[in-house]
Formats: C-alpha cells, structure tokens, sequence
C-alpha cells in the first residue's frame, strides 16, 4: 500500500501530468508530509486550522445579501425569474413637445452625476435597529405606577395631586381680570415700597408656582449668635482725658486681669514643684540596689508562724460547723414569718399616720415648689448670661484682648500727643470671635521641611 502511494506521488510529480480541474496545480495535489500539531492548545487552533472554505461560504452569504437583500434560496420563484415576451412596442409621438418656460431641458443635464452614483448607497441589507430609539427610562416603573394608578382608580381613590387640584379655590373665569394700575392713577391705594411687607398683585398659588413668592424664612435665621451689639464702647476712663475716679476704676480692673493671670501661673508652678528632700542621694541609690540582696531567714520564720496558726483555726471553725436539726429549721422559718408580719403591719401604721401628717406633707411639697422655682430662675439667669458669653465652636478657647490702659504719668493732655494703643483689625478680629461669628484661631506655625544648608561661595573665599 505505501509503494502505491509513493508511485502515484512520483507521477503526480512529473511535468507532463494534467488535472481536471485547471486552477489546481499537480504541486498543490502532492501531499506533503503532515506536520504533528498538538490541538489540544488554544494559540494552535487558529494557525494549523483550515477555515478557507468557511470563510468563503461566509462571504457568499454576505454578497447575496448585499445584493438581493437576502438568501436566494430563500427568494420566491416570481421574485428571481420573469416572463421575456420580447420588446415592448414603441409609442410614437405624432406631436412634439414644445419646450416650456420655466422647466429645465431633458437630456443628459439631468442624470446624475458618476461621482453620485458611486457615493450612492447601493446594499441591500436594513440598517441595524435602534434598540435605544425604542427605550424608555424607567419604563418598568412607570409601567408598575401606571397599573397601580389604574387599580386606584378603580377602587375609588383619588390620588393626593388631583385632591390638591380639587381642593383649590375655583377662579371665576368670567370675572373682570385685575389689572395693573397706573402710576398717575390718584386713587390708588399706598404702600410703603421700603417696607418689609411686599405688597401681593396675585393669587398665593399662582405666586407660589411661578417663584415670585418668597420661600418663608425659618425665625432660626433671624436670631443673633449673640447679645453682644458689634462695636462696644469703652469705658469713660478710657479716654484721652478721663476723669480721676473713672480711671481710677479702669486700672483696678486691669489689676483684677493681672491677679488672675499671675493666680493661674502659680497654680502651674505649684503642681510642677518637687520636694528638694526626695532627691536622689549615692546613699539612697545604693540601698535601693541592695535591697532584697540580703537573705533574713529569721524574721521569715517569725512571720510564717502565725500565718500557719491561724490556718489550723481555720480548719477547725469548718470542722466545727453541724447540720441544723428539724426542730431548729421549724424555729427559724416562724421567726421569718413573724418578722414579715410586723414590718407589714409596721407600714400600715405608718400609712394611718401619714392621714394626720397631711400639713407637714403639704408643707413640705410647698417648699419643694419654691425650691425648684429658684432653680429655674438661676438656670434661665444663667442661661441669659451665657448668651453673652463667647460659645467654644473649635477645638481653640476664646481669649480676650488685652485691656488697652494707660498709666497715670502716660495720659496726655490733648490729642496730639495721644500715643496709640492696640490696633483696630485685631479689634475687629476678636469682636467677630466674641460674637460667635467666627471660631478662635491662632497663626498657622511655619514648618520647614528641609533644613537649611549653607555653603561658602569661591568669591567669599578669596576676600577672606
């Protein structure tokens, strides 16, 4: 069998030998040793795999359709063939037409160009479908409300939209619309136009809808963060000329803020003081490194004596303990009975009483009263009070300025030689954070990254 395969090979390979098919080569029939290929992996499918004959049956599908808008064998009889029942007669015009003013000449002016014809489309095949054309958002759930609506309305249900419109006031349409009056109109009505009442040309629903009606202001916004008015005036012995008593006054309450400065810096100072005696000594030192080096075995035992004595009591007390008798748990259960007797009859005797102690009770209440009342006028005083106070908004605490005062031998007599004190943006800057306007803060710290490097330069070498 291979010596016949191998003789048909040789004469297949001769220059002489014809096929019938005359695109085929007596080469392309010449088998050549087949290659070993593993199919198994993916990256080899497509290399060793022939799909020539797929790819053409492919291809003619696509013409045919490109073509005829379909498969032939799928195309009806009618649609492929026709009747040829030879050429058609022509008409002969007896009269020729006489050319019209207006109309353009027939004739190869009006065919269309070449260049359009190979522009024009000429495939067959429907362009693809719009798929988002017909796609509505949300069509599922406005699907689901218009079925639920639907359910509604047949139970007898009104929607909360149609009940609004229904419980609107009906407009007559007849009536005289209002209109707009003019200005030189002498018996118009006034109004002050700086007002804060805007003065209403229309019906509230229609202002409502159309926004020309003001959304209501919640009164939150119209109350102040704080009581305290923006400038506050200083006080008379603050002046560039004050009276003695006045100023006087000043500089006491200047040595109040002092005091209490210096009162909380001594506080400080107090809680970081150590006791000079609790110093470390050598002294000290070597007994605490000495200490625990040193075996006392006798005082052990003196200490281990007792502590075995009172174990052996111990024992003993447990071992001493006997089970009660029956006689004895009988006694004990009717001395807990009488006892729950007399505390019962002991709170209803107190109860009788309480009928005679109805004054001292309605005293007492009474003073209950009062004392609850001078609470909360205290909490409501307080209350008043921290209105005017500074609120902690940040993680900063307020402090206030410093007082701007002026010794005795520093006053001047006339403004011209007044020396200025303080400054009036960090006036301001407080103020606002006295108001609550504003939360405390302090100057943000520089931080540098890298540090600074100098470097001696050549020309600086050669001066020095």
């Amino acid at each position: 069998m291979a010596a016949a395969r191998r003789l048909k090979r040789v004469a297949i390979s001769q220059p002489g030998f014809l096929t019938l098919n005359p695109k085929v080569t007596p080469t392309d029939l010449v088998s050549s040793r087949r290659k070993r290929v593993n199919k198994n992996k993916k990256k080899n499918w497509n290399k060793y795999s022939d799909v020539q004959d797929v790819e053409e049956f492919l291809e003619d599908v696509r013409h045919q359709e490109r073509t005829t808008g379909g498969l032939l064998c799928e195309k009806s009889d009618d649609s492929l063939f026709f009747l040829d029942v030879g050429q058609p007669k022509k008409v002969e015009e007896k009269e020729a037409a006489e050319p019209v003013k207006g109309k353009k000449r027939k004739g190869k002016s009006s065919r269309p160009l070449r260049i359009d014809l190979i522009l024009q489309h000429d495939s067959l095949v429907a362009p693809p479908k719009d798929v988002l054309a017909y796609q509505k958002p949300n069509a599922k759930k406005l699907r689901r409300t218009a079925e639920r609506a639907e359910k509604l309305a047949a139970n007898g249900v009104v929607p909360r939209s149609k009940k609004r419109l229904l419980n609107r006031t009906v407009v007559d349409r007849m009536s005289k619309k209002t209109e707009t009056e003019a200005n030189n109109n002498p018996e118009r009505d006034f109004y002050d136009i700086w007002g804060q009442e805007t003065k209403d040309l229309g019906e509230p629903w229609y202002l409502q809808q159309t926004r020309k009606k003001l959304v209501k202001r919640p009164e939150k916004l119209n109350e102040k963060p704080s009581v305290l008015p923006a400038v506050e005036v200083i006080a008379p012995g603050g002046s560039y000329n004050p009276d003695f008593f006045s100023h006087q006054e000043l500089l006491r309450e200047a040595h109040e803020v002092e005091l209490k400065k210096k009162k909380v810096e001594d506080k400080l100072e107090r809680q970081l003081a150590y006791n000079k005696a609790d110093t470390a000594t050598e002294e000290t030192i070597l007994r605490e490194q000495v200490e625990g080096l040193v075996e006392e075995s006798e005082e052990e035992e003196e200490k281990d004596a007792p502590k075995e004595d009172g174990e052996e009591v111990a024992v003993g007390a447990i071992a001493v303990a006997d089970k009660k008798t029956e006689r004895q748990r009988k006694r004990e259960k009717a001395e807990k009975m009488k006892e729950q007797q007399r505390l019962t009859e002991r709170r209803q005797t107190e109860q009788q009483q309480q009928l005679f102690q109805l004054r001292s009770i309605k005293t007492s209440i009474k003073q209950q009263e009062e004392t609850t009342q001078i609470r909360q006028k205290r909490r409501k005083a307080k209350e008043e009070a921290q209105k005017a106070q500074p609120r902690r908004l940040g993680k900063l605490k307020f402090q206030p300025q410093d007082m701007e005062v002026q010794l005795s031998d520093e006053l001047a007599g006339s403004l011209r030689q007044l020396k200025p004190e303080g400054s009036v943006l960090m006036d301001r800057f407080k103020s606002l954070q006295k108001r609550n306007l504003i939360e405390p803060r302090e100057r943000a710290k520089f931080k540098r990254r890298l540090k600074v490097k100098y470097v001696e330069k050549r020309a600086f070498k050669e001066i020095s």
